[in-house]
């Protein structure tokens, strides 16, 4: 019955659409808004003018490991299809709200025998329902939240999508990943941004439901493992049960201030706590240079800083409690370092960058943030554990004619090969091909083939074989807004 609402409260939303575009597809697969409902004299138009968006999407993967290796690893092709209705409230004294409806049904997929051998296509679809309740697709209200603001300020109460240095929506698959909690993001200061939030509960983007901020459920059962935080860069170590006996409620704190997009030189300031158990200072700082002849220059450095408040003796160093050939196994304190240099004019644009991890302990980030991202990330590579260095190259050109963006990367991931809880070295190709359309505006496509050749042979400090890193990753996307 929920589907079938969910189906005709999109159809009748295309009939009220009107021809113009009210919002654009990021690169990301992310949305800006263009049109925003007014401030209005009464709750009745509060009501009347608000704005419905609506999104139609398909998202297809299939997933080939180079050496399938029984109950470890396994080829997989999934199919995600579906969407998501908005509705945004028009503002009463500056007093508004915004619900969002998202589905992701799932025509193909494999056999539920097969669930623990997912590994990109998992994001259309929700394990745990699959495996007890062999319930294929979701359909939840991700967002819901109410809205006060006036010129400089902005506070959100309820289910939201929080973009912050280490909290992200990565709203790649069919369904975003979004908290509850509040959030407060303040223009008051000329020129600069202050945004801060509070953050009691998360909906990774294949949950049905609300849960755990950061607690891997170890519970009896088989698949208790995928109801609470079982994000791939989750700490193993830091469960259910620990919290509980300990009496800790994770909870997540953020504060970030930052200067204006368009000036020269930006920078961002990040602090994100998680109470008695770690923290995390992180800076960006880029400059942005044009010389005369039109070239843009662009340099930039990050660091983060990784505080240990108890999640070292809990848990360990390694974020997958396999804790052999790391200096001190009861700390989670470390570093990170980034370094990229820009290089564009007009269609084009390359990247270089660098990132580094001390070696430490692996950096935290299971909010689907990715720390080496825009200096050292490829898709899909977790290279942020300790005593990683990781190189990426980076091309992208616009074919303006054809409304075509293409942007490729190679990247070169070198893992420490005496810890066995990391995986071998890599290299990693990636092409991305984003298409728009001048006759159907709101129409997107997007194709993504990801090459991964890794060392077949790593023999770790313990004397385990490293698992063969090497895998064909091709994805296919279509969305249409209206």
């Amino acid at each position: 019955m929920m589907r079938l609402f969910f189906m005709m409260t999109i159809l009748m939303s295309m009939s009220w659409a009107r021809e113009q575009t009210k919002r654009i597809l990021n690169a990301n697969s992310t949305l800006t808004v263009l049109e925003v409902p007014k401030e209005v004299e009464s709750l009745s138009e509060a009501i009347s003018k608000g704005e419905f968006y609506g999104r139609l999407r398909f998202n297809s993967f299939s997933f080939d490991w180079d050496e399938e290796i029984e109950g470890k690893t396994g080829n997989h092709q999934t199919l995600g299809v579906g969407g998501s209705v908005h509705y945004k409230s028009a503002y009463l004294n500056g007093v508004g709200f915004t619900a969002r409806l998202y589905t992701s049904q799932n025509p193909w997929h494999m056999d539920k025998t097969n669930l623990s051998y997912y590994k990109v296509g998992k994001g259309v679809l929700n394990r745990h329902d699959v495996a007890t309740k062999n319930r294929y697709g979701m359909t939840n209200l991700a967002v819901a939240y109410l809205e006060i603001k006036n010129e400089k300020n902005a506070v959100k109460i309820g289910r939201q999508i929080v973009e912050s240095y280490l909290t992200k929506s990565n709203d790649i698959k069919m369904i975003p990943n979004t908290f509850e909690g509040i959030t407060w993001a303040s223009k008051a200061i000329n020129g600069h941004k202050l945004w801060t939030g509070y953050l009691v509960k998360q909906k990774l983007r294949d949950h049905n439901n609300f849960h755990h901020l950061f607690a891997y459920d170890d519970g009896a059962g088989e698949y208790d493992k995928w109801r609470e935080n079982d994000d791939t860069a989750m700490h193993r170590g830091i469960t259910l049960s620990k919290l509980n006996e300990k009496g800790i409620e994770d909870r997540l704190m953020f504060m970030e201030f930052s200067n204006a997009k368009n000036n020269d030189f930006n920078y961002i300031a990040s602090y994100t706590l998680v109470p008695e158990l770690f923290s995390t200072f992180g800076t960006d700082l880029t400059y942005k240079y044009k010389t005369k002849n039109g070239y843009l220059l662009s340099p930039s450095i990050r660091y983060m800083h990784q505080f240990d408040h108890g999640a070292g003796v809990m848990g360990g160093a390694n974020l997958k409690i396999n804790n052999v050939a790391y200096n001190n196994k009861n700390s989670v304190e470390t570093d990170l370092y980034g370094v990229r240099l820009d290089v564009g004019k007009n269609r084009w644009r390359i990247r270089s960058g660098i990132s580094k991890i001390a070696d430490k302990a692996d950096i935290i980030s299971p909010w689907r943030s990715f720390p080496t991202n825009g200096y050292g990330y490829t898709l899909l590579q977790y290279n942020w554990y300790a005593n990683t260095t990781s190189y990426v190259l980076q091309g992208d050109y616009d074919f303006k004619e054809q409304n075509l963006h293409a942007q490729m990367r190679f990247g070169i991931q070198d893992f420490d090969d005496d810890k066995s809880g990391v995986q071998a070295d890599s290299n990693v190709l990636q092409l991305d091909l984003i298409k728009k359309f001048e006759d159907y505006k709101n129409l997107y496509t997007k194709l993504r083939m990801v090459r991964v050749l890794g060392d077949e042979n790593t023999i770790a400090l313990d004397g385990t074989k490293k698992l063969n890193p090497s895998y064909t990753d091709i994805r296919f996307e279509v969305n249409y807004l209206f």
